[in-house]
């Protein structure tokens, strides 16, 4: 254990985060989400909800200020938006993850909403996936890592 970090990081991912350079991208992927076949760099957090898990990575991961999208979410499909429980539940995830990032970085863009296809496609380029317990639908999410500054 270390003072200061979250229990919730695991070595693992730590050093992920560490080793991640300005524009990488790292994916937090629901219980759902098909990270195996869209990237080799796989990281297991089974067990952990999306929410806590940014929580706990955006103190140690400067956002990129220099892209237009450092937070991006897959957007449902829209046959799932016209569902109005699913459409529902994606709003509050939606509000959920805004809420954390605006906590540690208020001046972030808003979330970007990146379709379901192009959402693989983005993620097949990114450094790592981090596979997560969240059973909530659409609860993807991309991080794009900024120039740490001290």
């Amino acid at each position: 254990m270390l003072r200061g970090i979250s229990p919730l990081l695991s070595p693992q991912l730590l050093e992920t985060l560490y080793r991640m350079g300005h524009h990488d991208e790292i994916v937090l992927g629901d219980a759902h989400f098909p990270g195996e076949s869209c990237n080799d760099t796989i990281i297991r957090a089974d067990g952990l909800g999306i929410n806590d898990l940014l929580d706990a990575i955006l103190p140690l991961f400067v956002l990129d200020h220099v892209i237009e999208k450092p937070v991006m979410m897959m957007a449902p499909l829209p046959e799932d938006k016209a569902n109005p429980k699913i459409a529902a539940d994606y709003q509050l995830v939606h509000d959920g993850y805004d809420s954390i990032v605006k906590k540690h970085y208020p001046e972030t863009s808003p979330i970007s909403l990146v379709g379901k296809y192009d959402f693989y496609d983005q993620t097949r380029k990114a450094f790592a996936v981090v596979m997560t317990g969240d059973t909530r639908i659409y609860a993807n999410l991309i991080l794009a890592k900024g120039v740490t500054t001290w």
